[in-house]
């Protein structure tokens, strides 16, 4: 796919990967509209991606205000869907808040409204993009609800992919990536981050343009469908 000039709706396209994807995409000349539930993010978006981006306030839980926001964009040629969906529960399962783990998986229903919305209005040769983590397929102990939603995801995408083609649709996953999504600062962060990726075979953390620049690639490349792509410095490799 030439991204010039396509149509391009990237939700929670305000922060971390999503606006690093949106970056990307207004760089390389779509037509790039982000959506975010976030005021301050949204806010932020704002100022950081210029004039000639739309900035659009949405919930992706809200399928009915979410479908009238995609078709005034439509006809739609990529869209990426990066928004969280919310807080996600963390901790040893057996102590763990059942209504915390059962809210994690706001990422999935965010991911299956927004395809739903955008198939009708989907062009002949556009895809979609989803976002879901290593945690998927290498859990660590207290990751088992990110875990357990990240394999729907990628679950999601490969039944989806087969009833949409020739329209496109994948999954990237990221490792652990240095992006708001953590909120420690300074020493503290690179504490942590450090934690996090030792053991891994690139021992840092990602960013979100490295993240951003997998999607683009399943953007742009027409032979790839209801695949995986893993971006996570060999988080899964032993």
């Amino acid at each position: 796919m030439n991204i010039d000039g396509r149509t391009a709706i990237v939700l929670g396209g305000t922060s971390g990967i999503g606006l690093a994807t949106a970056l990307g995409l207004r760089d390389q000349g779509a037509n790039v509209t982000v959506m975010s539930r976030s005021p301050q993010n949204l806010a932020n978006a704002t100022e950081v991606l210029g004039d000639g981006v739309g900035v659009v306030a949405q919930d992706v839980l809200d399928r009915d205000s979410m479908g009238v926001a995609f078709a005034e964009l439509g006809p739609v040629d990529i869209l990426v869907n990066a928004a969280t969906g919310g807080s996600r529960a963390t901790g040893p399962f057996e102590k763990m808040d059942l209504d915390g783990f059962q809210g994690s998986f706001r990422k999935l229903w965010g991911y299956v409204n927004s395809v739903h919305a955008v198939i009708p209005l989907l062009t002949d040769d556009g895809c979609i993009v989803l976002v879901s983590g290593s945690p998927a397929r290498k859990c660590r102990p207290g990751m088992s609800a990110i875990s357990s939603v990240g394999n729907a995801v990628e679950g999601f995408c490969r039944a989806i992919a087969v009833e949409i083609a020739p329209r496109r649709i994948n999954v990237v996953s990221p490792g652990i990536i240095d992006t708001p999504m953590f909120p420690m600062e300074g020493e503290a962060r690179e504490k942590f981050l450090s934690q996090a990726t030792a053991g891994h075979l690139l021992e840092r953390a990602g960013t979100a343009e490295e993240v951003a620049s997998g999607i683009l690639f399943a953007i742009s490349n027409d032979f790839v469908t209801g695949s995986t792509i893993d971006v996570d410095g060999g988080a899964l490799l032993p």
